[in-house]
């Protein structure tokens, strides 16, 4: 990885950018952290529950259609403060929640949000990355997802035990406004920046695809739904993003439930898969990145590590739903994650394998929207399922998705390469 000779401020940047995500997932995680604490405060079902849960997601599922066209127009400087602040304000308001209904609506307020993260990191790598960086610089962003997932549940847990579950709200909003303030001051984009040399840009500039020109034309938004490059991520993220959804919404849940969990055990136990989804990260993205850079094509490298990725996921199941060992059944859960994190690793630089810097965050937006449907729908379900019958339905479903995303997105794909140039 080239840093001395060229300069380090693009490594700067995705550590930024890294930090937002952890915090991110520290905000978001608290209230699956806390979810049996919670749900007995509020008197809540699996059902109730679920549709607190949805209601992040129909909040990050509607941002998700606007805010990577939104990105795209005021910039990820402007757009990241934007966000940050809306995620920063709704979870300081789910403290005073006096109801799962006012839950409920803080917790579409969140989703907003945070949804901004990912089109925005996606366009940050693009604007600051040569292609063969960007699958690692994706994922030491993504990480941030799993560092978050990792140390949500200790520090979630001590704060709730020590002071009450609600300031556990205060973690992530705190860390919010301390980094945007840094981000302020910091933040530019390449041909803008201060501190960046001349040989750091050059080589970003020339490790980028032709066509990617910061002052280029983007494409209108529904003319990139002609595009199979498109329905690829839409469908790769509808099947498989669920996956994610589901563990980080459920697994305090069903550790509980399933388990005989207490809380202070899943604030002890509960963060060893989040490890593995964070290794899993880092592995996908320099597994495909080394593969690059050794002569394979961008089309072989990322499909190699994608196929592999989504295998691991019905593995772990099988682990899951035949054994009575708790230790094996995280062990299980830990594969999955891994398997998971592995795949979206590479799955999050389709966008700009295939699209100039100007639609990245257009693209991105449209398949988490894809995404944020199918999470939606999936939490609903594992409600009733889980209501009705019990959480070994959900990890069949789980087991299944993995290679149905995989086959669809090589099927529309076919071959991951450019997008034509789009001409004046």
């Amino acid at each position: 990885m080239s840093t001395g000779s060229t300069g380090r401020v693009r490594w700067v940047i995705v550590g930024m950018v890294c930090t937002l995500t952890i915090i991110n997932y520290i905000d978001r995680q608290t209230l699956s952290v806390l979810a049996p604490t919670i749900r007995d405060a509020f008197h809540m079902s699996n059902v109730s529950y679920s549709r607190i849960v949805t209601m992040f997601l129909i909040g990050y599922t509607v941002s998700q259609a606007v805010s990577g066209k939104l990105l795209d127009r005021i910039g990820t400087r402007v757009g990241f403060m934007l966000f940050v602040g809306i995620w920063t304000v709704a979870s300081m308001l789910h403290s005073i929640a006096a109801s799962a209904f006012a839950l409920g609506c803080f917790r579409l307020l969140l989703g907003i949000g945070e949804a901004g993260n990912w089109p925005g990191a996606a366009k940050v790598v693009a604007e600051w990355f040569p292609v063969r960086e960007r699958a690692f610089a994706m994922a030491i962003f993504n990480n941030g997802s799993t560092i978050g997932a990792v140390l949500a549940p200790p520090v979630i847990v001590w704060v709730a035990v020590t002071f009450g579950w609600r300031y556990a709200f205060f973690i992530g909003a705190g860390l919010s406004l301390l980094l945007m303030i840094a981000w302020y001051f910091y933040y530019y984009t390449p041909d803008k920046h201060p501190k960046l040399s001349a040989a750091e840009y050059e080589y970003i500039r020339t490790g980028q695809s032709p066509d990617d020109d910061e002052h280029g034309r983007r494409r209108p938004w529904a003319s990139l739904f002609t595009y199979r490059q498109v329905w690829a991520v839409i469908a790769a993220r509808f099947f498989t993003d669920p996956i994610w959804w589901f563990l980080i919404s459920w697994l305090p849940n069903y550790l509980k439930a399933e388990r005989g969990f207490t809380l202070e055990l899943i604030g002890l136990l509960a963060w060893i898969p989040f490890l593995f989804a964070d290794i899993g990260t880092l592995t996908g993205g320099a597994a495909s990145s080394l593969l690059i850079r050794r002569g394979w094509t961008v089309d072989a490298a990322r499909k190699i590590v994608l196929i592999v990725s989504a295998l691991m996921v019905p593995a772990g199941v099988v682990a899951i739903v035949t054994t009575g060992s708790s230790a094996v059944a995280i062990g299980g859960i830990s594969v999955i994650a891994f398997g998971f994190q592995s795949w979206i690793a590479n799955i999050h630089t389709i966008p700009s394998d295939c699209f100039p810097k100007q639609d990245v965050g257009a693209v991105f937006g449209i398949g988490g929207t894809a995404a944020g449907i199918a999470s939606a729908l999936f939490t609903l379900l594992v409600g009733y399922i889980v209501d009705h019958f019990s959480y070994t339905p959900v990890y069949i479903m789980v087991g299944l998705m993995g290679p149905i995303g995989a086959g669809l997105f090589l099927l529309i794909m076919r071959r991951i390469e450019r997008v034509p140039e789009l001409r004046s």
